[in-house]
């Protein structure tokens, strides 16, 4: 990733085209995205083309743009008839509706099994929806279970005799469903394959093109204003030991929210993820135990006046750690700096600290060689650690009005959906970690907790462990159907946290301290723009 590498470049080696271009770029956008809004007037009436459109518009990351006429379209698929002799509509249908939180039920697959209950064979594309659609399954429903295993055993089947544009799609979905996909990179992938669709719409696919293209010169701007923070930081810190991981972290917060709109979102939760990176490092293995209870006596003291308790290479990091707080709250403004306090509170308890002492109870683990006698007790320190409280609190701390004290007070809560969160981010971690950690000194795993509890093997915990990652989709999907009294950005950042979060760990390795797994996609998304 050398060319990647944010410590030797400058920032303006990240601006990727002219601004006179950038302009142009601006003003065709404006009218194709018009152009676009008048085909979505005309296909109201046509419930195929409609599912077609919205969908094609979603995985192009067109859908921000139309999000009151998607929400009226919605509306009217779901009091539209299922066309139940349709396959490909019914889960088109049911993936669009179930995913923007109307109650669909699964029982409109039935229609599509055979006398003895089997799943009637159909053709490809037919398959690839239901696939799609029923991975957004939730615990007990056994019909989306069954599904999942036909279509799949199906499309694998049929891999090696399918043709470009419909390998591609079978085989991104067999790598991970659609539901999961980080958006941007899934825009990137797709808009290639879509400009190979005989029934493409060329004004859509120009507009896909701009559109991304557009955003990428905001990405750029953004990572020089991350890197620039980053350069400035190491170098009062001086820090040598920490991993220089500024762009991969954007890369990873980026696509919890890549719409124009959560900009200072995406500058913010990046500088929040990138110092819960170093504290880690301090913790996990450059630090003594001694010079991390003084690290984490000082955060708990959260002032000045505690640095004198480090040691020399740490004073530098924690003053630049509580400078990087009170910016945000200048960055805010007086109307919204009241959200750091909902970063930095709970009950009167500080949640930086309270992820430290969790690190610090790792570190006793580590120390004591002491494997925790239950996968409940773990997860008790472990939800802490992993940091996804604290990230999810970060992700809307940057967003706009729509964003709310009610907002805060719900996160405070410790809600199940956050938790749920914490649980597949931990066990997705621990699933790659634990094999690369066998070889160092390091406080147990999940998968060494479930070994313990069950008597098992390596091999069979980490089976057990990936199941258990599998549910806590179901766990996040059944959250965010029910939670109404929140913004819909709400659960939609939650859920995009975990795609992110899938996305570096699924290659079965991480992807963040590996980096070079990422390179060429990196690339992608923040250098190379789209050709016309």
């Amino acid at each position: 990733m050398d060319q990647l590498r944010s410590t030797p470049k400058t920032a303006s080696q990240y601006t990727c085209l002219p601004l006179l271009q950038e302009g142009q770029m601006s003003e065709r956008a404006q009218v194709l995205r018009e152009e676009v809004r008048e085909m979505m007037i005309k296909c109201s009436n046509n419930l195929p083309e409609t599912l077609d459109l919205i969908i094609t518009l979603e995985r192009l990351s067109l859908d921000y743009h139309y999000k009151d006429e998607i929400k009226r379209l919605l509306h009217v698929v779901y009091n539209s008839n299922h066309y139940d002799g349709d396959l490909r509509v019914v889960s088109l249908r049911f993936y669009l509706l179930r995913k923007s939180g109307y109650k669909v039920s699964s029982d409109v697959f039935l229609n599509f099994k055979d006398k003895e209950g089997n799943f009637a064979h159909a053709d490809i594309r037919s398959l690839l929806s239901l696939y799609n659609a029923a991975c957004l399954r939730t615990h007990g429903e056994a019909l989306l279970d069954e599904a999942i295993r036909f279509s799949r055993r199906y499309l694998e089947g049929r891999l090696e005799d399918l043709e470009s544009p419909l390998v591609e799609e079978v085989s991104s979905a067999l790598e991970t469903p659609l539901f999961r996909r980080v958006g941007i990179l899934e825009t990137r992938n797709y808009i290639p394959v879509y400009k190979k669709e005989p029934t493409r719409n060329d004004k859509i696919l120009e507009f896909a093109k701009v559109n991304f293209n557009l955003l990428q010169l905001l990405y750029c701007e953004e990572l020089k204003e991350v890197t620039l923070w980053w350069k400035e930081l190491h170098a009062k810190s001086k820090l040598g030991f920490v991993r220089d991981r500024i762009v991969e972290t954007y890369f990873w917060m980026s696509g919890a929210s890549y719409e124009p709109t959560f900009s200072r979102c995406r500058i913010l939760v990046t500088k929040i993820t990138f110092i819960l990176t170093i504290i880690d490092d301090i913790f996990d293995t450059f630090g003594t135990t001694e010079e991390c209870m003084q690290l984490a006596e000082a955060i708990d003291r959260w002032d000045e006046r505690a640095t004198p308790l480090l040691p020399e290479y740490m004073k530098g990091f924690y003053l630049c750690l509580l400078e990087t707080f009170y910016s945000f709250e200048d960055e805010l403004g007086p109307k919204k700096s009241y959200r750091v306090f909902y970063l930095k509170e709970t009950k009167s308890v500080h949640e930086v600290k309270r992820l430290v002492q969790a690190y610090f109870k790792e570190i006793k683990w580590r120390d004591e060689d002491y494997v925790p006698e239950t996968m409940s007790e773990h997860l008790q320190v472990s939800l802490e650690s992993i940091g996804s409280f604290v990230i999810g609190c970060a992700a809307f701390v940057g967003m706009g009005d729509i964003i709310t004290k009610d907002t805060f007070e719900w996160i405070l809560s410790y809600p199940e959906l956050l938790k749920s969160l914490g649980i597949f981010v931990r066990l997705s971690n621990d699933l790659v970690s634990t094999k690369r950690e066998q070889t160092a000194h390091h406080s147990a795993s999940t998968v060494h907790c479930y070994m313990k509890e069950h008597g098992t093997t390596i091999h069979y915990a980490c089976q057990k462990i990936k199941e258990l990652t599998e549910d806590s989709w179901k766990d996040m999907l059944e959250k965010c159907l029910v939670l109404t009294e929140q913004p819909s950005v709400v659960p939609g950042t939650v859920l995009n946290l975990a795609r992110a979060t899938d996305n570096i760990y699924k290659q079965g390795d991480d992807a963040y301290t590996s980096s070079q797994i990422i390179k060429d996609v990196i690339s992608l998304l923040f250098v190379e723009p789209i050709k016309e």
